[in-house]
């Protein structure tokens, strides 16, 4: 009897979409949409290639995490006798980590530590470069001026999720994201490995959308 009912079970998730699966290693990052005065700054202060500027960076992203959210609730306790209950007030989007391959010029590396050393203001004060002055401070930017040419978000940082033959996918879009910490980046004698550093990205929200008809 077991083995009836074991065929009948599988042959109804055949039917369905329940036994295919998506797989973790087909995606696709891409960091674009910078400001024009980080644009400047990645490839005045730290020769950052244009190809990286310009979207390359998320072509060396080996790992990534699909954003998720949580609520913030308030428990209220006098409603209903020996009763508590909670209520949603607060959505909160939880930081993505990415992991990154670093080419033999350091691109990816100078890119990330570009941007942070832009967004704390180690670049300049005023104008002038500041990070070599015995008398150094910070004086950080602003995220974002309203003209959108001026500041540290990211405009553009997207996953593309996809399975085989690019049949079916589903992409997120951060809003106003910018990197809020690297992890440090061990070296070592020994077994070679590619080098890596990790990235965590903060931004305002998601928006997760297909990309492709289901």
């Amino acid at each position: 009897m077991a083995p009836v009912i074991q065929r009948f079970k599988m042959n109804v998730l055949n039917r369905t979409d329940i036994t295919k699966l998506s797989l973790t290693n087909q995606y696709q990052v891409n960091i674009s949409g910078i400001t024009g005065a980080l644009r400047e700054y990645l490839r005045s202060f730290y020769g950052v290639d244009n190809n990286y500027l310009n979207g390359a960076v998320g072509i060396m992203c080996s790992e990534a995490t699909l954003p998720t959210s949580s609520f913030a609730t308030a428990e209220v306790k006098d409603n209903f006798q020996g009763i508590n209950q909670q209520f949603a007030h607060t959505r909160m989007y939880l930081d993505s980590d990415f992991t990154f391959y670093i080419d033999r010029n350091y691109n990816v590396l100078k890119f990330f530590e570009g941007w942070m050393d832009y967004i704390s203001g180690d670049n300049t004060v005023d104008g002038v470069t500041n990070i070599d002055n015995h008398n150094y401070y910070r004086r950080f930017n602003y995220p974002m001026q309203s003209n959108d040419t001026v500041g540290y978000k990211c405009g553009t940082l997207t996953i593309a999720k996809f399975d085989r033959n690019y049949e079916k996918s589903v992409g997120y879009e951060f809003i106003n994201a910018f990197p809020k910490a690297m992890t440090s980046i061990p070296v070592s004698y020994g077994d070679a490995d590619i080098l890596k550093v990790t990235v965590q990205f903060a931004y305002d929200r998601y928006i997760m959308g297909g990309l492709s008809p289901s």
